[in-house]
């Protein structure tokens, strides 16, 4: 077995943006870091979720201390992660079959959380939000958001590899390295050739979210999960401008979050076996669920294409029996196992949600530093992340977006928002939306980089080569969650051939053959239990455009 070049500080085991957190926060501090992740990033629970920039009005009524954390980081994020952040406010909605009572307490309780939470009108709702059901009778503003999980997860990455952490994607860990009670490191094999390695560290941490507990065992700790599963449809197109929440206990698909060029409706939530996390499917009566529910927060999902089906796994603590998981709080769990355990040398971070992975990330890096006497103030919450941008020129980004508010570029930044935008093309403006000021190195003005690969989403050639050169990419997948390529209403019908002819320069045209059939396999897993009607045809027609006519 090969050992790693290098004995670390740290290292960190999870690629989600709790791991990719924690990993920056490290490495800004000085510490030796690794980040190891057994697939690419985002691929549990990070890449599953509504992306909803939480006020933490969700839970404020049954979860106090979710919320306060939840309204800190919204605002953090605002500052640190411009270019993944779309800001506009949400809506919590009360329907004639709900209790208006509960919208007093909610406002009460958002407001004790510093959570601004405006009472209007329901005719002002309708002027805000066209979409919403008219039968509402209750309204509350909140100042929700919609933020992209993979643009922010891996932003996380690169600007911890800037500040001289490494970086192993495809490793999975196998088993600790322990010697007498102390974990001194990890033994990773290859998930693309079966080699296996050793990597060594004084601390490693376990921020593997629901996989944490497996990971936790191997080093004979127990660390109780509770996995509750989440379905989500998306939708062909953006019905909504602003969030749409039902204002009631939390149940089964009561928030429709904007995002992009689509709406995203959710979740559904029932605990699974730990054993079935890397096997689940969504099934036809949580599909059922989801579209009924969702027509009663904005009726126009009972006519909307969905293009996709998709679920994930939240990694909540167990606390108790409930069968759902939704009075579970959403509280942040670090555990030093030296002190709970008796096994030196190891950390969990895990509970908390994607809003709250900076803040999980601080508190896990200032335990390690405690440990290791290490004396190093934590800055993520004030530095910004490669991509963010000053505010006037996202501001000036957002009035090229036709579903975002308008907003005003500061006089002094008329120069720098003219070269960001003057002359630019419509896809270079999408493009910007995804990099930020990193679009500054796509290359663009001649035919073929400028040449589209994914017109959904306007991707380019001179994109795709960007993130193979910038982003970590050689696979579909990973060009997927880096640029939205085959996200887009068609699923990927012939930008996925394009694509894979532009890695194929990288990776070899037989591989990308064997990429390609899997890019496509993956994209009818979420097809399929949708696949009725457009959908349906959609599949057909990708079916016979690779299998008949490219012999795929």
């Amino acid at each position: 077995m090969k050992n790693a070049t290098k004995d670390y500080d740290v290292i960190v085991i999870g690629g989600g943006a709790t791991g990719a957190g924690t990993a920056r926060d490290c490495a800004m501090r000085g510490l030796k870091t690794l980040l190891v992740e057994r697939y690419d990033f985002t691929n549990g629970a990070t890449g599953r979720n509504h992306g909803l920039l939480h006020s933490g009005a969700r839970y404020a009524v049954n979860d106090a201390e979710s919320a306060e954390e939840c309204i800190a980081e919204n605002m953090t994020l605002r500052k640190i992660a411009r270019h993944c952040v779309e800001e506009h406010d949400g809506l919590f909605i009360t329907l004639p079959e709900d209790d208006l009572e509960y919208q007093k307490t909610f406002v009460e309780r958002c407001q004790h959380a510093g959570i601004r939470a405006d009472i209007i009108s329901p005719e002002e709702a309708l002027r805000r939000e066209p979409a919403v059901n008219p039968r509402l009778i209750g309204a509350v503003v909140v100042p929700d958001g919609s933020i992209d999980p993979f643009r922010l997860t891996i932003s996380n990455v690169l600007d911890a590899q800037l500040h001289g952490a490494d970086v192993l994607t495809y490793h999975e860990v196998v088993s600790l390295i322990i010697n007498n009670t102390r974990v001194e490191g990890v033994r990773l094999r290859n998930n693309l050739n079966g080699e296996e390695i050793e990597a060594r560290a004084r601390i490693t941490v376990n921020a593997a979210g629901i996989w944490g507990t497996l990971i936790a065992e191997m080093a004979g700790c127990k660390v109780s999960m509770f996995p509750a599963k989440g379905s989500l449809l998306i939708f062909g197109h953006r019905v909504n401008n602003m969030v749409i929440n039902r204002c009631r206990k939390p149940a089964n698909a009561d928030i429709l979050v904007p995002g992009d060029a689509i709406t995203v409706i959710g979740t559904t939530s029932d605990r699974v076996p730990i054993e079935t996390v890397d096997q689940l499917r969504v099934t036809p009566e949580e599909v059922e669920v989801l579209l009924t529910e969702g027509a009663q927060l904005a009726p126009a999902l009972a006519t909307t294409r969905v293009i996709r089906a998709y679920c994930g796994v939240r990694p909540l603590v167990a606390s108790d029996d409930d069968p759902s998981g939704r009075n579970i709080s959403r509280g942040i769990v670090c555990l030093d196992h030296a002190t709970r355990d008796g096994v030196e040398g190891f950390v969990t971070i895990t509970g908390g949600k994607l809003m709250t992975y900076r803040l999980m990330a601080e508190i896990c890096t200032d335990m390690v530093c405690k440990k290791l006497d290490v004396n190093a103030r934590c800055e993520t919450a004030e530095k910004p992340l490669p991509g963010t941008h000053g505010e006037s020129i996202q501001q000036a980004y957002n009035v090229h977006k036709d579903h975002s508010p308008s907003g005003r570029a500061m006089a002094g930044d008329v120069s720098s928002v003219q070269r960001f935008f003057g002359d630019r093309t419509y896809a270079e403006k999408v493009q910007y939306g995804r990099h930020g000021a990193d679009t500054e190195k796509i290359s663009i003005g001649s035919d073929d980089k400028d040449a589209l690969v994914c017109e959904c989403e306007q991707v380019t050639v001179g994109e795709v080569e960007y993130a193979m050169e910038h982003q970590m990419v050689e696979r579909l997948i990973q060009l997927r969650r880096r640029t939205r390529t085959g996200m887009g209403t068609c699923q990927g019908q012939l930008c996925a051939l394009r694509a894979a002819c532009v890695l194929s320069r990288k990776t070899g045209v037989e591989a990308a053959k064997a990429d390609l059939r899997k890019f496509l396999g993956e994209r009818w897993k979420g097809m399929q239990p949708v696949a009725w009607g457009s959908t349906l045809s959609e599949a057909q027609l990708i079916q016979n455009v690779y299998r008949n006519l490219l012999n795929v």
